[in-house]
Formats: C-alpha cells, structure tokens, sequence
C-alpha cells in the first residue's frame, strides 16, 4: 500500500523518491519514537477508495494493523459523497451537519472507541487515495464535535515519504515574503499586516525570552532571485510566502507560487536550495486547490515532497484575505507554546470555532492581543469565523512534528 503511494507521487513528479523501506513493525516502532519523543500520542490511518469497497488500515504506536473494509462504501459512493461535501463547505449559507457526520462515520467511527479513545490518540496522520486529498478532515464531524477538537490533523503522501526525526522548537529565523499588488491576479491588501504580525509574535511575544531573527521580502523586494539570495546566505527554520499560490489541473508545471516578478512552477520547486538541514516548515498562506482533480490535489499534498522541507501549511481553498491573516496570526501566537506544528495549527483553528478570533470594529481580535487592520479593509462589517468554510482548509501536509 505505502509503495502504491509512493509510486502516484513519483509518476506525477515524473521522478524518483525516497525509497518505501520500512514495514509495518518498523513504522509502528517509529511512532512509538515519535509518541515519547513529542509526549503526543499519534496514529496513522491509510483510506484507500477501492471500486468496491473501502479500506482502511490503522497503525498505532507498537501496534499492529488494524484493518476494516467497508463495502457498503464503494468508490463511488464515497467519492460522490466527499464532492457534495467540499461544494457544501464553500457555500456557508447551505452547510448542515449530515455530510460530515457520513463522512466521519465511514471514515473515523470504524477505529474511534475501540482504538482512539483505548490509547488516547491525539493525533492523527492521514494518508489518503485518489479523490481525498482535498477533504477538509477538520471539518468531519460524529454529531458531538469536529474532528480537529479531538484530535491534531496532518495529510501525509504516504508514511515512508516523511521526514521523522525530531527536534524540539527553540529560537530560529524566519523569512517572510509576500505581496499585496498583483498585475493580473486579485490584490492582497492584508499581506503588509500579515508579514508584520508574524515577525511581531515570533520576535517579541514569545515564553522566556526566546529570540527569532525575522526577515521580511514585501513588494517590489519580494521576488523570486531574491528569496533564492536569501536562503544561499543563511539557513531558516520557517519560510512564509503570503502570496497566491494555485494547485491546478494538470502537469506539475501548470501549478505556481506567484512572486512580484515571476512565477515558481511547482516543478521547479526543488530547484531552490530552501536550506541546509531541510527546511522545517514552509508556509503558503494564500492558496487555492482545484478540489476533485486528481492531479491538483496530488500536487497540493505533495508540495512538502517536492520542496524537500519537513512540513507545509496550506489551504485547499482561498478563504479571505482577513481570513488568513486571522488564522495565520493565531497560527504564530500557538506555534512556540505548542508540541507539534500541528497542534498549533489546531489550537488557532478551535479558536476560530469558538468565535474567540474575529474581526469587529475594524480589529482583528485574537486570543491574546488584536491586530489593527488595513485601511482598505477597516470599513468591512464585524466577521464571524466560526464556520468550517473559515478554518477547516488549512492543511497541515507531511511531519506533524
């Protein structure tokens, strides 16, 4: 199963990748790892979509596979099923709970009481078939809860293809860059803010006195030699692009992250030396996945693969420019206090549910402190981002670590 994944990734890439080579006794000996080394309780669940039926498969730290095939669940129930879902969540207007309690009972209920619950996972890796990488997992619910509240979320291309060391977070350096103006493509007006509140939470808000080295590429200095220039003098921990970034249908090449002057393919994504070590997490705050395509949805969760870097966040779908820059600035408030990258993603995504992140009287309100807004957006009516539409496409892809 994990070289089936393996070879989808290597033919859409047109290359070789990193070979499959651990067995399922050796991948349950690295979550056991993983599961003292981060104090978290982590598990990995496989969803294949077979044309007549459905196969599940669950691995636990020092366990063995769990299997369940399901086939009152064909392929093409299912999948008919995850595109009502998606073409739901774009439309808050519409939403109702029926689909994602379908989509949860199938997909979650299987291995929740007698597996989850029994060994207390807290997070979850989901390594998912043709047709569901582009569901919002956050977003599955059991008629009780989201699944984000129980649980940290990370879409994976497949277990062998991750990066599983472990390093605690301490102080590091970030670069920042994004534009606000476009030439052909819609302006971002709360990118300056955005850049501005990063470097301000990691450099000065952060617990005992901890110290990031931040720099910022905004507009006319954001492009694409630049960032190059940037990451041959020094190595980061995090890079930020607060730009448009599309996963289209199609050749790798039809996918891009658009700079001020130039656009990156995403086949040429490893042609950029994002650092040495690897780079721990590389952040595309602005993006949009052509949802049901085969193709786009292979490049979105394969973008950590092809860069090289531990771990990317981005979203399936463009959600607003406020909207990011809410979740992104909460995001980086949870990120020196939290675990795992995904826990804090986690964390900035209940609050967003909760209606503790929200934007009224021309602030953004966040958990701890607000956030001025721009000009061009001050004028806009109070918003609300406690549905699903506004957190649950932000995708955690890759390490969890």
């Amino acid at each position: 199963m994990e070289r089936s994944f393996e070879k989808e990734f290597e033919d859409f890439f047109g290359e070789d990748l990193a070979e499959v080579n651990q067995d399922p006794e050796e991948v349950a000996q690295t979550l056991l790892y993983l599961s003292e080394a981060t104090r978290t309780k982590p598990g990995v669940l496989w969803i294949v979509p077979r044309q007549d039926h459905l196969h599940l498969v669950l691995l636990l730290p020092g366990g063995k596979p769990i299997v369940r095939d399901l086939y009152d669940v064909p392929q093409a129930k299912l999948l008919q099923t995850v595109a009502a879902f998606q073409q739901q969540i774009d439309h808050p207007d519409q939403w109702d709970l029926e689909l994602a309690q379908q989509l949860h009972q199938w997909l979650i209920e299987p291995f929740e009481q007698e597996h989850l619950q029994v060994a207390e996972i807290d997070t979850l890796l989901f390594c998912l078939g043709n047709g569901l990488r582009g569901l919002p997992l956050a977003a599955l619910h059991d008629g009780n809860s989201y699944l984000v509240e129980r649980y940290s979320l990370t879409n994976i291309p497949a277990f062998n293809l991750i990066q599983t060391d472990y390093n605690p977070r301490t102080e590091g350096k970030i670069l920042v860059g994004g534009a606000s103006e476009f030439v052909q493509m819609d302006s971002l007006p709360s990118v300056p803010t955005e850049i501005s509140a990063i470097l301000t939470f990691l450099k000065f808000r952060l617990p005992d006195q901890s110290q990031w080295q931040g720099q910022a590429l905004l507009n006319r200095t954001f492009t694409l030699q630049n960032l190059k220039d940037q990451l041959n003098r020094q190595t980061y921990n995090i890079v930020h692009l607060a730009t448009h970034a599309e996963f289209n249908p199609g050749q790798p090449r039809q996918s891009f992250i658009q700079f001020r002057d130039t656009r990156l393919s995403l086949d040429q994504m490893n042609t950029i030396d994002w650092s040495k070590p690897s780079l721990d997490l590389l952040v595309l705050s602005a993006c949009k996945t052509a949802l049901g395509d085969q193709s786009a949805e292979l490049g979105f969760a394969g973008i950590a693969l092809k860069s090289g870097v531990k771990t990317a966040l981005g979203s399936l779908w463009y959600v607003s420019d406020v909207g990011t820059l809410a979740i992104m600035s909460e995001f980086y408030q949870q990120l020196p206090q939290s675990r795992t990258k995904s826990e804090a993603l986690r964390q900035a995504q209940l609050r967003m549910l909760r209606g503790q992140i929200r934007v009224k009287n021309g602030q953004l309100l966040l958990s701890s402190v607000p956030v001025a807004l721009p000009r061009e957006v001050v004028e806009m009516a109070d918003i609300d981002f406690s549905h699903p539409f506004y957190w649950s496409g932000f995708t955690m892809i890759s390490s969890p670590w």
